[in-house]
């Protein structure tokens, strides 16, 4: 039996922010599918309902990820005519995304998840806040990489 506490899961930071991250994605689950949205897709509508017209680049870069990793999720809300996939006439390696308007008229729908999402948190607005704050500065302060 292993008796370094420091390996036990329930000590684990990890787990708490893996555990955490399933249970708000189960969250949004149902609301997402009722508006025929992936958690995925929906953070790129977030970041388009923002700032159209992003180049891909910019769209990963802006949710952490690889821009390969986000293609599947580009292709699939053009096939469902909520954003069209547009070409720079100069340099064809570069893509930017644009919302249709079927795009845009998805986006109340999607405010008012976001209600709904705070009020089954059961913490108050200002206590989100500073939760979101202190993981965005924790966030910040992470290695790209750790060497062995």
């Amino acid at each position: 039996m292993n008796k370094n506490k420091s390996l036990l899961l329930e000590n684990q930071l990890c787990f708490a922010v893996y555990s955490t991250s399933l249970a708000i994605t189960q969250l949004y689950k149902p609301l997402l599918d009722s508006i025929g949205l992936t958690y995925t897709q929906y953070l790129v509508m977030l970041v388009l309902w923002e700032q159209d017209g992003l180049s891909l680049k910019t769209l990963a870069g802006k949710l952490g990820q690889q821009s390969g990793a986000l293609t599947p999720v580009i292709k699939r809300l053009e096939t469902d005519g909520l954003l069209t996939r547009i070409r720079d006439s100069q340099d064809e390696r570069m893509l930017s995304m644009q919302l249709t308007e079927k795009g845009h008229q998805l986006q109340p729908r999607a405010e008012q998840i976001h209600k709904c999402v705070i009020e089954q948190c059961g913490i108050d607005t200002s206590e989100l806040t500073e939760l979101k704050q202190q993981l965005d500065q924790f966030r910040a302060k992470l290695p790209s990489h750790i060497e062995l």
